[in-house]
């Protein structure tokens, strides 16, 4: 419990100060996303783009795609804020897809109630449908989840879940699309 902790704050300490003239990242909705270590997203990005993906796009083509905040969140690597997506209470059955490439990631029945904010899993569909990779940025060592597809940053996973894993994949809405069952 004390990483979440640990990450709330530090994720709570990157965003913008009141009165900063910076104006803040939305999504589609109007919530605002939090700040994120924007020159280790772009050195991370330029490594990311040697490996090799299924679905491979020019930045300029992503951008035409993605809404700003999605683009932010999964090309730039951002955050959306606690409790603010769309599917960190969503309780309907399906598919959780990645919301770049339509890649299917997580199911509803591995997803738990973690208190973070954000929609939390125990298990990916498939080790193939998502990579985990190394992440060095805010001053700490973490494992990032991207999509197995594409690339796309969708968050990041802890050693701090449920049975039958003990992992929490903690992951942004906005990064995510839903398909749902019958």
């Amino acid at each position: 419990m004390k990483m979440i902790y640990v990450y709330t704050l530090l994720l709570l300490l990157s965003l913008p100060a009141c009165g900063q003239q910076d104006q803040p990242i939305t999504d589609s909705e109007g919530t605002t996303l939090a700040s994120a270590n924007v020159e280790a997203a772009q050195n991370d990005a330029s490594k990311k783009s040697k490996q090799q993906y299924e679905v491979n796009k020019t930045e300029a083509e992503w951008k035409k795609q993605l809404t700003p905040a999605q683009y932010y969140v999964l090309r730039k690597k951002g955050t959306e804020r606690a409790f603010s997506g769309k599917y960190n209470d969503h309780k309907e059955k399906g598919v959780y897809t990645c919301a770049a490439c339509g890649n299917e990631v997580f199911t509803s029945d591995t997803k738990f109630d973690s208190g973070t904010g954000w929609p939390s899993f125990y298990k990916p569909i498939s080790s193939k449908n998502v990579r985990e990779v190394a992440d060095r940025s805010m001053g700490m060592v973490r494992t990032e989840v991207v999509c197995g597809r594409c690339g796309g940053h969708l968050g990041h996973v802890f050693d701090d879940g449920p049975k039958p894993t003990g992992l929490r994949y903690c992951l942004n809405s906005v990064a995510l699309g839903f398909k749902k069952g019958e």
